[in-house]
């Protein structure tokens, strides 16, 4: 396995071509040519040989690359050996579909605990996942050693519970809020702002 840091939008990438190559082997195929796997995922196939030569792996001329060897490859990669714990803060409609759509996803990765500040949604189980109030938010983070967050809480909410999630030590931050948020270095922050993809596709449908 590499020992080099890769790009932002190279493990971005990683992720998208395990997911494609584990359904590509599921139909019953077992090797892919660079242009295949970019045809998958509308991207060019300069840029897929690109980031596989980055992770140190290479297919043949007569068949590819072999499929099941490579998602091996970045599943070391991107995975732990332990696997890691995730947390969902905000149980509103965003923050259950997320926990939806998440959970069974990954074998190395599981939301194991939500967060919530309305009494009508704590101590329920939301999709096999049980939700704490918010006040209980470090003790359970460093209770059952999780390390990712995902925020799907309102924008005026959102920093708030980022300080509390730093305070109790979790290392990354997926945050589906609204607020642009600000953390330590040391903690590695993802933001999903919709209202900006709207737009670039609103940019691009006006051009059609």
């Amino acid at each position: 396995m590499i020992n080099k840091k890769l790009p932002d939008k190279t493990v971005e990438r990683l992720s998208m071509y395990r997911r494609a190559l584990l359904n590509y082997v599921a139909a019953g195929n077992h090797h892919i040519f660079s242009h295949e796997l970019a045809s998958l995922l509308h991207i060019t196939p300069v840029q897929v040989r690109r980031d596989i030569m980055l992770i140190g792996y290479t297919g043949t001329l007569r068949q590819g690359y072999d499929a099941k060897e490579l998602i091996d490859i970045i599943g070391k990669i991107i995975d732990t050996r332990e696997g890691q714990k995730v947390a969902v803060v905000g149980i509103g409609n965003l923050g259950r579909s997320i926990m939806g759509y998440i959970s069974g996803k990954r074998t190395k990765m599981s939301i194991v605990a939500a967060f919530d500040n309305n009494s009508d949604k704590v101590d329920r189980v939301y999709a096999g996942i049980p939700c704490y109030h918010v006040d209980r938010m470090v003790e359970i983070i460093k209770q059952e050693g999780i390390s990712i967050a995902v925020i799907s809480v309102p924008g005026e909410e959102a920093v708030k519970v980022a300080e509390t999630l730093v305070m109790a030590g979790i290392k990354g931050i997926f945050n589906f809020s609204p607020r642009p948020l600000n953390v330590p270095s040391h903690v590695y922050l993802q933001e999903y702002d919709i209202i900006t993809m709207l737009e670039k596709i609103a940019y691009f449908v006006k051009k059609i």
